[in-house]
């Protein structure tokens, strides 16, 4: 049956390539046509020709990204059906080569078919207005699967997925989402996130992989490898690393405020996670919406051209976040008018401009800086051939179009068990006083709190709109925690309490009580909080039904580390994130034992408000009161078990490393409990003498290990001594990163083992 619908979409796709009059060999000898039409020609020869008879406006149209609505409904924002004028103002007049969806932006009705329907009639329209056919790159931010799509499985945030410290999963889930988006038209991804979460006033820290340079590379890189995996049937997809660079941490805060950030701060520790995805072979990044050390991330040729191109060896395509270009005329106040600010944008090595509402604008002053000087055309050219080489090499001149009939099939519903084990591996077990794992043959369950039925809490910010499910929307589907304990204790008597006061009369005669705790979702700066802490109604919650005797569990379904207060002392903790479409399902398999968590915190958990930024890696002072030092609630890395674990000392193959070579690790793990589980291996590294301030430990590797009750394993852990490098110079840091000669000791579990870089 697959195979058969296979096969049919790929007739469908052929006989679409072949309408849009793209040279589809089809014998011996040379295809007709220009050189750029050839598929068999090299990428380069094609982008050669094709540059080469591009009109001035034609490239500057290639150079810009519109959003749908100014293609439907009132040219604006409503949500109506495509329209001639609109299509024609943007896609022949303007020339624009690029089309978003924003949060929302989704046809009706939002269906997998409904969009593989509109984005082909797009698509189409922009080839038989082209001169030259260039086809259109459709852009949405698929940040937790196909997220915008309704009926789509919505896989964990990244927070969650952090939490697993599984590369091999990621790449599973990037190329799920990947799927999805293809098969919908959308072969641009604006996922996944690179910043580090270092602030939990920050409302896009539940979009990161966590604090530390080494875990977010890890496993942005993965998703990367996942979504850009070779595409059967359609053309490829393009991931995103985004925001670069700096974004995540606000000198306050707030989204999109300015960042104060060292120059050896910012090259030890920001960028490695872009450098992780870049050597992925990532084809896009998206630009820090901020300011930097008193400059806008989009007008820093620093940043966007010595780092990212120089240092770093990006060759893809840069492109602007949303309007981003005009706020430097209009929020930073750098440019006077939106001609000097586009002009300082591309010269500083923005490819393209996400200009959501008016491409005619955008394209007219790119133009004028060109003709006045203010812009080169070979710096035009430049953008424009990373453009051209983006759509040739995803494939998009042979198949721009994809089959709608086949659409439905490929995303409805699609991997659940996928989106089910992510979220399970996600859960945290931070606490636990012998109250779990709950018996199945319960007779009595209470299950309260404001996340514990809430479809809107549990799935987030992003999810099929902006700032999360919008209101009168229908819901996606999805497993609640409650439905999830209904589910796995059929036999118990499962009682969702929506009040205080029906929670602790119900907990009389219950066997234990299920407090699940959540936030409001929302974005960017919508999601923004001076309070990152659970509220005196959700701590007096858990106070009145511990009150009670009963045991009590509590499930944090949030998007970042809250302040717990008085819950701290609750005898059962887990944090379950932004769990995703069977988050229910996976913290009612942890609550009952039918997964045994392995989790870590991808995070450091505050104690108290004033604990921002706050992480693992903070260095060292001169203080040695309890202020100054590491103090949080639950440490990076932390995560129980229901089976207990050893890890023996490290073992080095060599007590010698140049600065260029290899460090390799051997321990031996053990499982010493009764249960199968899974053990996160973290290595980190200590340098006892530093010529500038480091952390007292580092991590530079990590791995996961699937044991056996009661089995044993040797474990192998290489990683670069490169990560050990941190920039040289004085408090200016004109220096480079480079790797120190000295002494290091690997830390491994209690054990560490001393190695020479030579």
């Amino acid at each position: 049956m697959r195979r058969s619908r296979k096969r049919a979409a790929a007739g469908v796709l052929t006989a679409f390539a072949v309408l849009v009059g793209g040279s589809q060999a089809t014998g011996a000898g040379e295809p007709r046509g220009p050189h750029y039409q050839d598929a068999r020609a090299p990428v380069e020869r094609r982008v050669d020709d094709l540059l080469r008879r591009m009109t001035l406006e034609e490239k500057v149209g290639q150079m810009t990204q519109i959003r749908l609505g100014k293609l439907r409904g009132n040219c604006e924002w409503n949500a109506g059906p495509l329209r001639e004028d609109c299509l024609k103002a943007v896609l022949e007049d303007a020339k624009v080569g690029s089309v978003l969806s924003g949060g929302g932006d989704a046809p009706n009705p939002n269906t997998p078919r409904a969009w593989a329907e509109m984005t082909n009639e797009i698509q189409r329209y922009a080839l038989d207005h082209s001169r030259l056919r260039i086809p259109l790159i459709y852009g949405a931010d698929g940040v937790h699967g196909h997220s915008n799509v309704l009926t789509a499985t919505m896989f964990p945030h990244q927070v969650g997925l952090g939490a697993t410290w599984n590369p091999d999963l990621m790449e599973d889930l990037g190329e799920s989402t990947g799927r999805a988006m293809r098969a919908t038209g959308v072969f641009w991804n604006f996922a996944p996130v690179s910043d580090l979460a270092r602030d939990t006033r920050w409302g896009r820290y539940y979009e990161t992989y966590g604090e530390d340079p080494v875990l977010a590379g890890s496993l942005a890189a993965a998703n990367v490898r996942g979504q850009q995996r070779e595409a059967d049937g359609t053309a490829s997809l393009a991931a995103t690393a985004k925001h670069f660079a700096g974004y995540s941490e606000p000198f306050n805060g707030h989204d999109r405020a300015p960042a104060q950030l060292p120059i050896r701060h910012l090259q030890d520790t920001v960028l490695p996670p872009f450098q992780a995805q870049f050597d992925a072979g990532v084809r896009t990044v998206m630009i820090n919406s901020g300011a930097v050390n008193g400059v806008p991330a989009h007008a820093s040729k620093y940043l966007l051209t010595e780092q990212l191109r120089d240092r770093m060896g990006f060759r893809g395509v840069a492109i602007s976040d949303w309007e981003d270009i005009r706020y430097l005329v209009d929020r930073y106040h750098v440019a006077a008018d939106y001609p000097e600010a586009i002009a300082m944008a591309v010269n500083a090595g923005v490819d393209m401009a996400m200009e959501p509402s008016n491409a005619a604008e955008f394209t007219k002053g790119l133009l004028a800086g060109v003709r006045g000087g203010a812009i080169s055309g070979k710096r035009i050219d430049q953008a424009v051939r990373r453009v051209l080489t983006l759509k040739f090499e995803l494939g998009l001149f042979e198949k721009p179009f994809v089959d709608p009939a086949a659409a439905d099939g490929v995303v409805n519903g699609a991997d659940r068990p996928l989106a089910l084990r992510a979220a399970a591996e996600g859960v945290v077990l931070l606490r636990n006083e012998g109250v779990l794992p709950l018996s199945t043959g319960a007779r009595k369950l209470v299950v309260t709190g404001d996340a514990a039925d809430s479809v809107a809490r549990q799935l987030g910010g992003w999810t099929v709109g902006w700032q999360g499910v919008p209101a009168g929307s229908p819901l996606p589907p999805t497993t609640t925690v409650l439905q999830g304990i209904r589910a796995a204790a059929p036999g118990a008597d499962v009682v969702g309490a929506t009040t205080r006061a029906d929670a602790v009369a119900q907990s009389a005669d219950a066997d234990a009580v299920v407090v699940v705790l959540g936030e409001d979702p929302g974005a960017e700066g919508e999601a923004d909080t001076e309070s990152p802490a659970l509220t005196a109604e959700q701590q007096g919650l858990v106070d009145a039904v511990r009150a009670t005797g009963k045991p009590v569990v509590v499930v944090l379904l949030t998007g970042r580390p809250q302040v717990l207060g008085t819950v701290a002392g609750a005898p059962a903790l887990l944090a379950g994130w932004l769990p995703g479409s069977e988050g229910g399902a996976a913290v009612a398999d942890v609550l009952f034992g039918a997964v045994n968590p392995s989790g870590k915190l991808p995070v450091s958990w505050p104690k108290t408000i004033g604990d921002q930024p706050f992480s693992y890696d903070q260095p060292r002072g001169a203080n040695t009161g309890e202020s100054s030092n590491y103090d949080p609630q639950f440490a990076f890395g932390h995560g129980l078990s229901y089976t207990s674990f050893t890890t023996s000392a490290p073992v080095l193959k060599s007590a010698e490393v140049r600065r260029d070579g290899k460090v390799e690790v051997s321990v031996t793990v053990t499982n010493t409990g009764v249960r199968d589980g899974a053990l996160v291996v973290p290595v980190y590294v200590h340098q006892p003498v530093s010529r500038v301030l480091t952390p007292d430990r580092r991590l530079v590797a990590f791995t996961r290990v699937e044991l056996k009750a009661g089995e044993q394993r040797a474990v192998r852990v290489t990683f670069d001594a490169t990560r050990l490098a941190t920039t040289a110079g004085d408090m200016d840091a004109t220096g480079r990163p480079e790797v120190a000669k000295g002494r290091y000791e690997v830390l491994v579990g209690e054990g560490r083992a001393g190695f020479t870089v030579r």
